[in-house]
């Protein structure tokens, strides 16, 4: 069975944001943790060497295969913000049309910068994919 490459490490955040190239990228991704964990109740904390994230919940599949994943996350790459939430099909589309310029994947939604999007749309989808995957997957 595969081993997860992306595990939570001691890494420090602020190091990884600093090492931006962009000042708007690095600004933004620290503007994000203090909403990320403001809104979800979690420290930030390194998983693997490139995201950011927020809580954690163990996940095991019928296959087998199992791990750990955060709850919220984000990763301030080169292109764009990389945000990792997950959204419930109910309420994905309607929350994403009043979010603001972006552009979503199934496991993803990519911004260019926080200025483009809603930020109380934001606070939703962090609160909503926390209180989702806290119930789909309940801690033993």
């Amino acid at each position: 069975m595969a081993k997860n490459k992306t595990n939570e490490t001691e890494s420090s955040v602020t190091n990884f944001i600093n090492t931006a190239e962009n000042e708007a990228k690095r600004n933004d991704a620290f503007e994000l943790v203090k909403i990320m964990q403001k809104t979800s109740g979690f420290e930030a904390k390194m998983w693997g060497p490139s995201i950011i994230g927020f809580g954690s919940y163990h996940y095991k599949y019928a296959s087998g295969h199992e791990g750990d994943a955060p709850l919220a996350g984000f990763s301030p790459r080169t292109a764009a913000i990389s945000l990792y939430l997950h959204l419930p099909p109910e309420n994905r589309e309607e929350l994403l049309s009043k979010l603001g310029k972006h552009k979503a994947a199934k496991g993803c939604i990519y911004v260019k910068k926080l200025a483009d999007i809603d930020v109380e749309i934001l606070k939703k989808m962090i609160l909503i994919s926390v209180k989702e995957l806290q119930k789909q997957y309940p801690s033993n």
